[in-house]
C-alpha cells in the first residue's frame, strides 16, 4: 500500500490513531503531508477532504470546544475518545491538512468539502487562551483562504484581519502581526463603514492611531496611510483622533504623524484629496495661526505645517499651499490681534513664496513682489517685528540669488540700521543678531555684511544682557564663516572692556571669540606668555576674566605649561643670578626668548594673579595626577621665598598667598611658619582684605584648628575675671595682647564663607563646644545691655510702625511686600539673636508680644516667614536639656508654660490669618500657603517635638495631652 492510500485510509474515525501518527511523523519530518497531498489525483484529494470533513464533524460532536477545558479538569472520568487532548490533536491535524491542501489546490478542483472543513474550523476560533497554537493555525488557514481568493473569502479574510488587529494591540512585540495586518488591508474594501456589524473593527482601526508602534513602524505607517484612502467619512474621524492625542506626542512622534499625513495627501486623489486638504491640512494651518503660543499643542501643529513647507519646490505642494493659504493667511497678517499676526508671519515667511506654479512667470513675479512689500518689519508690536526679522533672514539666506540686489540691500539696511537699534524692545534687537547668523550661512551675503556690520559695534554695550550675548554669538559666527574680521566689526578695546565687567554668559562668549588670539595653542609657550602680558597691559581685569575660562578650551597640560612659562618670566624679575641658574637649568633654550619686565609691578602682580587663577582651574586635574602635582609644586616651591622677598607690594602679596595655599606648607616653609604669627600681630582695626587671604590659606592647609584655638584663647584672655581659673594662658611663643574684636572678625569670616566654614565644622565637637562656652561666658558677663537697644526698637515698632503700616494699607495700593520688608528684616535680626542663644526671658517675651501685634494688624501676613522661625527658636530654647538637673526648675515651670502657651496662641493666629486670606483672596491665598508651607512644616515638626519632650520631662501629663491636641488641631487647620 502506498503512502497516499495509507494516509487516505487513516482519515476516518475508525483509524484516527493512525491519522494522528501520520501527523506526528509530518511534524518530525520523516513524512511530508504536503508532498503526499500534492501527489494525489484530483478525485483522491476530494475524497480525502470529504473524509476529513466527516472526521472533524464526528470529533466536534463528541466533545465540543466549550467542554474541552471542563473535560480536561475531569481527568480520568472522560473516555479516551472524548479526551480533550485527543480531540485537539485531531482538529489540529485536520487544520494542517486543510492548509496544505490550499497550497496544492489547482484550477478546476471542487473544494466544497474543503470549504466545509474551513467553515467548521472558522467556527472554533473562540478557543480558550490555552489553545493559542491551534487558534494560530486556524487563523493562518483563514488568511491563506483570503489570499487564495476562493469562495466566501470575505468572511474568512475579515476574521483573519480582525484577529491580527487584536493581537497587534496585545503582544509585546507585535511587528509580525502588524505586517500581517498590512498584508490583509484589502479586506477593508469588503467592510461597510455604515454597518453596525463592522463597528467593532472600525473602533479597532481608530485605536491604531493611539498605538505608537503603528505610528513608528514602516508597515504600520503604510496601513495608517491606507486608512486615509479607505472611506472619505473616516478621514475626519482619523483627524479628530490625532488632534486629541497631539498634546501627548513627543517631537519625534509628531514627525511620524506628519509623514503619515503627507504620504496620505500625496497618494490621494479626487474626493479623498479634497477632504484631506480641507479637513486636515487647512485645519492645521488655521490652528497654527489662531492658537495661543502658550497652548500645549501649538508647537506640534507648527511642526506639522512646517513639514509641508519643507517640501516646497514640488509644483503639487506649491499649488496646494497657495490654494489653502489663500482664504486665511492674508487676512491673518492684518488681524487686530498681534499674536495672530505673529503666528501668520512665521507661516508666511516659512512658506515664501506662496504662489501658483501654473501661472506664468510675469504673474508669479508680481505676486512675489507684493508679498515682499507686506511691511511686517514695521508692525507696531515687537513680537511681530521679531518674527518678521526671523522670516526675512530665512528668505534672504534661502533666496539670495533669486532676489534683486536692491531688495536685499533694503532688507539688510532695515535690519542693521533700524531694528538693531529698536529702543522699544530688546527682543527685536536680540532677534536681529540671532537671525543675522542665518544670513551668514550664505556666503554670497559676506561682502555686503562686511560693510554693514561695523555699524553695530556699540551693540556690545547694550543695556540688555540677552542682546549682548546675541551680538557676541553673531561675532562668533562671523569669525567661524570668515565673513569679516571680527575686530573690524567690534574694536578689541571694547571687547576687553566688556569682558572685564560683564556677567558670566557674556564673558564666556568673549573668551570664545578671543581665545585663539591670546592663547594660540599651536604656538610656543613663550608666545603664550607674550600674549598673556599683552592682554594684561591692555586690560588687567579682562585678563583675569579671560584666564578664568581658559581651562574650558584646552587641556590641563597646556594650562600648566603656561603657568611654568609665566614662572620663567617672573624669575627674570628676581635679581639673584644663583637662583635663576638653579631654576632655569632645564629651560635654557626658552629663557633667552622670555620677555623682560624689570620691576613693572602692575604686570608682575597681574601675572601672579593669572598663575593663581590658572592653578585653581586645574587644581582637580592636578590632584588626579600625582606626578604632575609634585613637579608643579616643586617648581613653584623653589621660588616662592624669593617671590615674597622681591614682590612685597600688596598687589603681589595677595596672589602669592593664594599660590601658597595650593601647595603643602612644607613647600613654603618660611611663609607657612610665620602665617599664624602674622595673624596674631594683626592690628585690631585690620580690614577684611588684610586677613582673609591668610585665613583661607591656613584652612586650605588643614590648620583651621590653630585659628580656632587662637580665637578661643583671645576671647578667654579678654574675658572679665569673675573668680574664674586664672591659670589658663594663651599658648603662643611671643607675648601678644588679646584682641577680642579681631577674634570675632576672624570668626565671622570663617563662618561666612562656605569653604572655610566646612573646614571649621569638620574639626568636630570639642573645639566648637569650647568656643561656644567662651561666647556664652561673654554673654553672661556683660549683663543684658546688648539687648536693650533691640527691645527699644521693638517697642518703637509696636507703637509707631505697625499703626503706620495698617494706615497705608487702607489708604493706598502700594506693594505690600515692600511695606512689610523693614519689619520682616527687624524680626530676622531678633531671630538671629535667639538662634545664637543671646536672648533672655524678658527679650523673648517682648519679641513674642511684637509678633502677636504684627499678626493682629491683619495685613502684615507677609511677615509670617519671619515670625515662624522666632517661634521655633523660642520653643527650642526650652528643650529637655535645659530643664534636666535644674535646681530652679520648679520655680521656672510656670513661666515656661506661659511662654509656650503664648507660642501656641501665636501659631494658631497664623493659621487663622492664612485661612482668612484663603477665603478673601483664594488664588493669592493659595500662593501664600505654598510660599509659607516650608516654614510651617519646619515649625510643626521641630517645635512640636520640643514641646512634647518638655512636657514629658516636666511631669505634666495634662500639659502633654494639651500639647498633643494643639499640635493636631494646628496641623489639621493648616
Amino acid at each position: 500500500m502506498s503512502k497516499r492510500e495509507a494516509f487516505l485510509e487513516a482519515a476516518c474515525q475508525e483509524n484516527v490513531e493512525e491519522f494522528l501518527r501520520f501527523i506526528q511523523l509530518h511534524v518530525s519530518n520523516p513524512f511530508d503531508v504536503e508532498e503526499v497531498v500534492q501527489e494525489m489525483p484530483r478525485d483522491q484529494r476530494q475524497t480525502l477532504w470529504g473524509k476529513l470533513a466527516s472526521l472533524l464533524q464526528d470529533v466536534l460532536q463528541e466533545l465540543p470546544p466549550e467542554r474541552w477545558v471542563q473535560g480536561r479538569d475531569e481527568g480520568m472520568e472522560v473516555e479516551l475518545a472524548a479526551d480533550p487532548k485527543h480531540v485537539m490533536a485531531v482538529v489540529d491535524g485536520v487544520t494542517l491538512v486543510a492548509a496544505v491542501s490550499l497550497k496544492v489546490l489547482q484550477d478546476g478542483d471542487t473544494y466544497s468539502a474543503l470549504l466545509e472543513i474551513t467553515h467548521r474550523l472558522h467556527g472554533q476560533l473562540s478557543l480558550p487562551v490555552s489553545e493559542a497554537p491551534l487558534q494560530l493555525h486556524i487563523h493562518k488557514l483563514c488568511e491563506a483562504w483570503w489570499k487564495k481568493g476562493l469562495k466566501e473569502k470575505e468572511q474568512f479574510g475579515r476574521t483573519a484581519f480582525f484577529i491580527s488587529l487584536q493581537k497587534s494591540f496585545i503582544l509585546k512585540k507585535p511587528g509580525a502581526e502588524i505586517q500581517r495586518v498590512w498584508s490583509l488591508h484589502d479586506v477593508l474594501w469588503s467592510l461597510d463603514y455604515t454597518s453596525e456589524g463592522d463597528k467593532q473593527i472600525i473602533n479597532l482601526l481608530i485605536q491604531c492611531f493611539h498605538r505608537p508602534i503603528y505610528i513608528r513602524s514602516d508597515d504600520g505607517k503604510r496601513f495608517l496611510v491606507f486608512l486615509f484612502s479607505w472611506n472619505v467619512d473616516f478621514i475626519w474621524v482619523i483627524h479628530g483622533t490625532i488632534k486629541n492625542q497631539l498634546e501627548f506626542y513627543s517631537k519625534k512622534m509628531t514627525t511620524h504623524i506628519t509623514e503619515i499625513y503627507f504620504r496620505a495627501w500625496n497618494k490621494a486623489s479626487g474626493d479623498f484629496l479634497e477632504r484631506i486638504e480641507n479637513s486636515c491640512i487647512q485645519d492645521f494651518m488655521q490652528n497654527a495661526i489662531f492658537l495661543h503660543r502658550t497652548s500645549p499643542v501649538h508647537a506640534k501643529v507648527r511642526q506639522i505645517v512646517s513639514y509641508f513647507h519643507t517640501r516646497k519646490g514640488c509644483s503639487k505642494v506649491d499649488k496646494m499651499l497657495c490654494n489653502l493659504y489663500k482664504p486665511i493667511l492674508w487676512k491673518a497678517l492684518s488681524a487686530p490681534n498681534f499674536e495672530v499676526r505673529a503666528n501668520a508671519t512665521l507661516l508666511f515667511t516659512e512658506a515664501f513664496p506662496v504662489h501658483d506654479p501654473e501661472q506664468n512667470n510675469k504673474n508669479i513675479d508680481e505676486v512675489i513682489q507684493k508679498q515682499l512689500d507686506t511691511g511686517l518689519l514695521d508692525d507696531p508690536h515687537p513680537t511681530v517685528r521679531s518674527n518678521a526679522t526671523l522670516g526675512v533672514c530665512k528668505i534672504l539666506a534661502k533666496c539670495w540669488e533669486l532676489l534683486p540686489s536692491i531688495i536685499i540691500t533694503d532688507f539688510l539696511k532695515k535690519l542693521v540700521m533700524e531694528l538693531a537699534a529698536d529702543n522699544s524692545s530688546p527682543d527685536v534687537r536680540c532677534s536681529v543678531f540671532k537671525c543675522l547668523t542665518i544670513v551668514l550661512d550664505n556666503t554670497l551675503s559676506h561682502p555686503i555684511l562686511e560693510k554693514l556690520l561695523p555699524t553695530l559695534k556699540y551693540s556690545l554695550h547694550d543695556n540688555s544682557e540677552k542682546v549682548r550675548t546675541a551680538f557676541l554669538d553673531m561675532l562668533i559666527k562671523v569669525k567661524a564663516v570668515r565673513a569679516a574680521k571680527f575686530w573690524d566689526v567690534c574694536n578689541m578695546d571694547h571687547l576687553l572692556a566688556r569682558l572685564a565687567i560683564d556677567s558670566h554668559p557674556v564673558s564666556k562668549r568673549i573668551v570664545d571669540l578671543l581665545y585663539k588670539s591670546f592663547f594660540p595653542v599651536n604656538d610656543s609657550e613663550s608666545e603664550w606668555c607674550c600674549r598673556c602680558i599683552t592682554l594684561i597691559q591692555m586690560n588687567p581685569m579682562a585678563a583675569r576674566k579671560f584666564y578664568q575660562h581658559a581651562h574650558k578650551h584646552t587641556a590641563p597640560t597646556n594650562i600648566i605649561k603656561l603657568m611654568l612659562a609665566i614662572r620663567r618670566v617672573l624669575n627674570s624679575c628676581i635679581q639673584t643670578d644663583t637662583d635663576l641658574s638653579q631654576i632655569n637649568d632645564s629651560n635654557k633654550e626658552n629663557s633667552a626668548a622670555e620677555p623682560l619686565l624689570g620691576k613693572d609691578l602692575v604686570v608682575v602682580s597681574s601675572l601672579l594673579e593669572v598663575v593663581a587663577i590658572l592653578w585653581r582651574s586645574v587644581e582637580k586635574a592636578l590632584k588626579q595626577n600625582e606626578e604632575a602635582q609634585k613637579y608643579t609644586v616643586a617648581k613653584f616651591g623653589n621660588v616662592m621665598a624669593k617671590y615674597f622677598q622681591a614682590f612685597e607690594d600688596e598687589r603681589c602679596t595677595v596672589p602669592l598667598i593664594q599660590l601658597a595655599s595650593f601647595m603643602p606648607p612644607a613647600a613654603v616653609p618660611t611663609f607657612s611658619c610665620g602665617i599664624l604669627s602674622r595673624l596674631r600681630r594683626m592690628d585690631s582695626g585690620a580690614t577684611l582684605t588684610q586677613y582673609s587671604q591668610l585665613l583661607d590659606c591656613m584652612c586650605c592647609w588643614g590648620q583651621a584648628a590653630d585659628i580656632l584655638e587662637l580665637v578661643t584663647d583671645w576671647l578667654t584672655e579678654a574675658l572679665p575675671k569673675q573668680g574664674a581659673n586664672t591659670n589658663r594662658r594663651v599658648r603662643i611663643q611671643e607675648t601678644v595682647e588679646a584682641k577680642p574684636d579681631l577674634a570675632l572678625a576672624y570668626l565671622e569670616y570663617l563662618f561666612s564663607n562656605t569653604s572655610t566654614r566646612e573646614k571649621v565644622l569638620a574639626l568636630g565637637q570639642k573645639p566648637l563646644k569650647q568656643l561656644h562656652t567662651v561666647l556664652g561666658n561673654w554673654r553672661s558677663s556683660e549683663g543684658r545691655e546688648y539687648l536693650l537697644s533691640l527691645e527699644h526698637v521693638a517697642a518703637w515698632v509696636a507703637e509707631r510702625v505697625l499703626p503706620f503700616l495698617a494706615k497705608r494699607t487702607n489708604d493706598d495700593d502700594d506693594d505690600e511686600s515692600e511695606k512689610s520688608q523693614p519689619l520682616a528684616s527687624f524680626l530676622t535680626v531678633c531671630r538671629d539673636v535667639l538662634l545664637v542663644g543671646l536672648g533672655d526671658e524678658t527679650f523673648k517675651g517682648q519679641i513674642l508680644h511684637l509678633c502677636s501685634l504684627t499678626l493682629l494688624s491683619g495685613e502684615c501676613y507677609l511677615c509670617i516667614p519671619a515670625v515662624l522661625p522666632i517661634l521655633k527658636e523660642v520653643v527650642d530654647s526650652y528643650g529637655p536639656e535645659d530643664n534636666n538637673n535644674n535646681p530652679a526648675q520648679e520655680n521656672e515651670e510656670d513661666a515656661t508654660t506661659v511662654v509656650l502657651g503664648v507660642v501656641g496662641n501665636i501659631f494658631q493666629k497664623i493659621v487663622e490669618l492664612l485661612a482668612r486670606r484663603l477665603r478673601k483672596e483664594p488664588e493669592e491665598g493659595k500662593q501664600v500657603c505654598r510660599h509659607f508651607n516650608p516654614q510651617c512644616v519646619d515649625f510643626i515638626l521641630l517645635s512640636g517635638v520640643s514641646l512634647h519632650l518638655f512636657y514629658i520631662n516636666s511631669g505634666f501629663p495634662q500639659g502633654l495631652e494639651k500639647s498633643k491636641k494643639k499640635s493636631e488641631i494646628s496641623k489639621s487647620k493648616f
